[in-house]
């Protein structure tokens, strides 16, 4: 079997079956990608016809934001040797004519694979599908000469009933997002709370990264990464997700930072365990006239 650095995985499954796939599709993929795993959502592409498959526009919903905390969820679980990331270059409220890739984007580790959950049940369609699988990669990310593709579909086992689809519920976008924290070598939940973040911009995301002024007290702070090392992986990761957006990472030297002076943001997106922090800001903001929305991812 062979191994790659990094790939594409190009899921095709309806959104409301994926919950189910994910953990073996994942699982699969890991057998073939020892580093990086891009994952680009395209449900109900077929890469059997004739005709060349193009990308389209995905909406986004709220089906959709949850799938992508799965996602990362179950990856933590079954592949977390990999660095995983959902890309949302074709996630976005656009008219389904218009190419989301006009250019291939390029991205910060070049795929040398492409792999997808696409299944084929006649064995005579393989060198169609994978030839067809191969050109979309290539439409839509810079990749290697001679990409290689893989069907994991034969592989994959799924267990359990999927649910049937329901009325997809779009999710409320914002010109500018805030969010803060000190993310620390990005892990699951990190991933989760950017990617979610990045789903809800429309044009602006500012994060508040937390410096030394703001870590003093924390416990084992001399183990946290310089600033400078994981503002440079938060910028990679982020304009891999979606490169359309304009990035503003600003040092957070207090609980507050930017989000209680800019004005124009208009969601401050949060998790669980900073809920209360949101909040904080947004009475501060009241104070100050600058109300934002909070948002859980």
């Amino acid at each position: 079997m062979s191994m790659f650095r990094t790939g594409i995985l190009v899921l095709t499954s309806p959104l409301h079956t994926l919950p189910l796939r994910i953990a073996p599709v994942l699982t699969s993929a890991a057998q073939f990608v020892e580093q990086t795993l891009y994952v680009h959502l395209h449900p109900g592409l077929n890469l059997s016809s004739i005709l060349p498959a193009r990308p389209v526009f995905v909406p986004p919903s709220h089906n959709l934001s949850s799938l992508i905390t799965k996602l990362y969820s179950r990856a933590a679980d079954v592949c977390a040797h990999l660095d995983v990331r959902v890309l949302l270059t074709n996630v976005r409220n656009q008219g389904l004519s218009t190419n989301p890739f006009p250019t291939a984007q390029m991205l910060s580790h070049t795929p040398d694979v492409v792999l997808t959950d696409f299944s084929v049940s006649d064995s005579s369609q393989v060198s169609l599908v994978q030839s067809c699988l191969e050109k979309y990669a290539m439409c839509c990310y810079a990749c290697k000469p001679h990409l290689q593709s893989v069907l994991l579909a034969p592989e994959v086992e799924i267990i359990g009933e999927e649910k049937e689809p329901q009325k997809t519920e779009l999710l409320e976008t914002y010109s500018d997002v805030v969010v803060g924290g000190t993310f620390d070598r990005l892990h699951g939940a990190h991933r989760t709370l950017l990617t979610v973040s990045c789903l809800m911009t429309e044009k602006r995301f500012l994060i508040g990264l937390s410096d030394s002024a703001l870590l003093k007290n924390k416990v084992l702070k001399e183990l946290i990464e310089p600033y400078a090392l994981r503002m440079e992986k938060l910028l990679e990761f982020l304009q891999d997700v979606k490169p359309a957006l304009r990035y503003e990472i600003v040092p957070l030297s207090d609980p507050y930072g930017p989000s209680i002076t800019y004005p124009d943001l208009q969601c401050i997106v949060v998790s669980e365990e900073t809920r209360k922090g949101g909040q904080a800001v947004n009475k501060k903001r009241v104070e100050n006239v600058i109300l934002a929305k909070c948002i859980t991812a």
